[in-house]
């Protein structure tokens, strides 16, 4: 297990320092204090970066360490990356372990959630399909007292031939949601996406101007080979074009001889300016920043596109 480490930019002092000096790497969590990065009206987030392999117990002893660091740091909310929990070695190996979501593995997340007071976003679990040969890719928001209150089911599925890289089936064993999600939470209303849903600006769209989303969470195990490419620009126009914080927990490094992450977990604000980012983009640990809703408002008012979009009709009727 690699080392875990506690990443800290705190969003109006991290903003500050921008103004002044060029700023090409993270800062530790050492060099802010708690009274410069926290203000008044943020609230705090963990972001966990793992190396999840085909070992329940393994995975679930990683994710138990983070959240006591999030904990530790004050953190309302820590988000995970997809496959939290499990990522087979084998095709259909993540079929067989698959359970509901009142099942003994939620349950021991959830009992997590209420023993740290902390809520959890768990992107990405195994949740037991319409039947033996299909499961869905389920987004799972728990709050502090240890009760789901919200689940979505990943929409787009990851049928790809990644050049230079393997070809992926998730369709094969994977059922696709059919429904937009967004829940209330102490640090904003959570838009739920999951990995390849990064691709598809409309749900974000969706999840911003129908279902008043002010944080957007993308956990994911993004390819290295469409990592390097794509990752970080496709996560900051997320939150450039829907003015909301985005939060994306990645999968990182090897999981088996087969598989491999990109990592690079990050937290972005409405701007566009990453405040939260682990300096070992392979590493297992935490990147931790403060969400402040007041930046988002301020953000939309000083540009106010939800006014100014143009609806479908509008497009629809359109002279091409």
């Amino acid at each position: 297990m690699k080392n875990a480490t506690v990443n800290l930019i705190g969003g109006r002092f991290y903003t500050h320092i921008l103004r002044h000096r060029r700023v090409s790497s993270s800062l530790s969590f050492s060099s802010l204090s708690t009274t410069e990065s926290m203000a008044s009206n943020s609230v705090r987030v963990a972001a966990a970066q793992m190396t999840s392999i085909n070992d329940l117990a393994a995975n679930f002893a990683t994710c138990s360490r983070l959240v006591q660091e999030a904990a530790s740091v004050g953190a309302k909310l820590i988000c995970f990356p997809e496959a939290f929990s499990y990522v087979a070695a084998k095709d259909g190996e993540s079929v067989t372990i698959a359970q509901p979501l009142d099942g003994p593995i939620m349950d021991q997340y959830c009992s997590l959630a209420r023993e740290s007071s902390i809520w959890l976003s768990l992107g990405g679990f195994q949740e037991k399909g319409s039947d033996d040969e299909h499961l869905s890719n389920t987004h799972v928001i728990v709050d502090e007292t240890g009760k789901i209150r919200s689940s979505y089911r990943k929409i787009h599925l990851f049928d790809v031939d990644v050049p230079g890289g393997r070809v992926y089936k998730e369709s094969r064993f994977t059922e696709a949601g059919k429904d937009v999600v967004a829940v209330d939470s102490p640090i904003g209303r959570l838009g739920l996406t999951v990995c390849y849903d990064l691709r598809f600006p409309e749900i974000y769209q969706l999840l911003r101007f129908q279902h008043g989303a002010q944080v957007l969470l993308v956990p994911s195990a993004f390819t290295k080979v469409t990592g390097e490419a794509h990752w970080e620009i496709l996560l900051r126009a997320r939150a450039i074009e829907n003015q909301c914080y985005v939060i994306a927990a990645a999968q990182a490094g090897k999981h088996n001889e087969k598989r491999e992450s990109y990592g690079d977990t990050v937290i972005i604000d409405p701007w566009g300016t990453i405040v939260g980012r682990l300096p070992d983009r392979s590493s297992t640990g935490i990147a931790v920043a403060d969400i402040d809703l007041s930046l988002v408002d301020s953000v939309r008012e000083k540009m106010p596109i939800a006014q100014q979009r143009k609806s479908i009709e509008f497009w629809k009727a359109a002279s091409l």
